[in-house]
C-alpha cells in the first residue's frame, strides 16, 4: 500500500480558499488513482474528488462541482485539492486516499491519509 500524508488544512471565512495537499510514499504513486474525501462531525464520510492515475479524468461529488479542483504532480508524488468559494458546509475533515482502481477507489480505497481539518466561518 501507499503511505499518505495531508496538509493544508485551517480556518478560513466563507468565500475564501485552501489548497490541500497530499504526499504518497511508499509504492509508484503513477500506479494509482488518488481522491478525496470528507467527514463532518456526526456525519459519514463522503467523496469528494478523485484523478486518474495520469490526472487525464477527474471526477466529483455534486456539491463541490465549479469549486474544487484535484490534480496531480507524479513527479513529486503529490495530489492536491485546490477549494475555492468554500462555504460554511464544507467544514469537515478532509482525507486523502488511493486505489489503482480509479472507480473502486470512489468506494473502496486501498489507503487513506490521516485527515486535515477544514474549518469555513461564516
Amino acid at each position: 500500500q501507499v503511505q499518505l500524508v495531508e496538509s493544508g488544512g485551517g480556518l478560513v471565512q466563507a468565500g475564501g480558499s485552501l489548497r490541500l495537499s497530499c504526499a504518497a510514499s511508499g509504492r509508484t504513486f503513477s500506479n494509482y488513482a488518488m481522491g478525496w474525501f470528507r467527514q463532518a462531525p456526526g456525519q459519514e464520510r463522503e467523496f469528494v474528488a478523485a484523478i486518474r492515475w495520469s490526472g487525464v479524468m477527474t471526477y466529483y461529488a455534486d456539491s463541490v462541482k465549479g469549486r474544487f479542483t484535484i490534480s496531480r504532480d507524479n513527479a513529486k508524488d503529490t495530489v492536491y485539492l485546490q477549494m475555492n468559494s468554500l462555504k460554511p458546509e464544507d467544514t469537515a475533515v478532509y482525507y486523502c486516499a488511493a486505489h489503482w482502481n480509479v472507480l473502486v477507489l470512489r468506494t473502496t480505497p486501498s489507503s487513506w491519509g490521516q485527515g486535515t481539518q477544514v474549518t469555513v466561518s461564516s
